[in-house]
């Protein structure tokens, strides 16, 4: 795996924008559309913002998002959907954005109907974060599955990664972070043509460094980056202290 260390979180995220642009160029100069998915976390705000400077012609790429809460107002501020909304989805004219509906009456109904766009329209770059407890999405350790059967499912959140919301200045308290989400799967993720991961800060060392060092296996699920062959790892000198 392609790992790229940075002093800064603006500069990783200045150098992942330009990085993740130029293969949208390179395969747009070879095909009609691109096909994205995007995290929504603070340690993607760097790259998010950025990615917005960069020339990308916005109106050939379709957008996906990677989970949902489960159960949250339509429009709280947590939700992953608004998260994107309001930091890319919103800004740049994209040719269209798939939203996961985290309140739908009929979950299982709501997973299919978006595991059916992602067999629609392939993917071809994921822009993902990884979290404390190395989970890719809402991949957590004690569910995720690197032979998943399923592209998207209802998980419960572990308890590390309800932390990590609050950790991340999302909601106030544990008890404010939903329990449950909708969540695309590690071989829905891994199914993306190239995957870049944008992963800062000091809180991140710990699942940086399991990520490169431990082996590949559910336990640690960041760790399935590294059977990727176009995966790439960017990295400051927070994230990257332990390595």
């Amino acid at each position: 795996m392609n790992t790229q260390i940075y002093k800064t979180r603006a500069e990783l995220g200045a150098a992942a924008a330009e990085r993740v642009s130029s293969r949208i160029g390179e395969l747009l100069a070879v095909q009609d559309t691109v096909n994205m998915i995007f995290a929504a976390a603070p340690s993607q705000n760097e790259f998010l913002a950025a990615l917005l400077q960069a020339p990308v012609d916005w109106s050939r790429v379709r957008g996906f998002h990677m989970d949902e809460y489960i159960g949250l107002p339509p429009d709280a501020v947590q939700g992953f959907g608004n998260f994107l909304r309001q930091r890319l989805f919103g800004k740049a004219p994209l040719l269209s954005v798939e939203y996961i509906d985290g309140n739908s009456i009929d979950l299982a109904g709501e997973c299919g109907r978006y595991a059916r766009l992602l067999q629609r329209y392939p993917t071809d770059i994921v822009c993902m974060g990884i979290g404390e407890n190395g989970h890719i999405a809402f991949n957590d350790p004690p569910v995720a599955d690197f032979a998943d059967p399923f592209l998207v499912k209802v998980v419960e959140l572990d308890v590390p990664c309800r932390i990590q919301q609050v950790n991340d200045g999302c909601f106030a308290s544990l008890g404010k972070v939903p329990t449950h989400a909708i969540t695309l799967t590690v071989p829905a993720l891994m199914a993306g043509r190239y995957v870049y991961a944008m992963v800062p800060g000091k809180l991140k060392a710990d699942a940086v460094y399991n990520t490169v060092t431990q082996e590949i296996e559910e336990a640690y699920p960041s760790t399935i980056l590294r059977r990727h062959a176009q995966a790439e790892l960017f990295l400051d000198e927070d994230s990257a202290i332990k390595l």
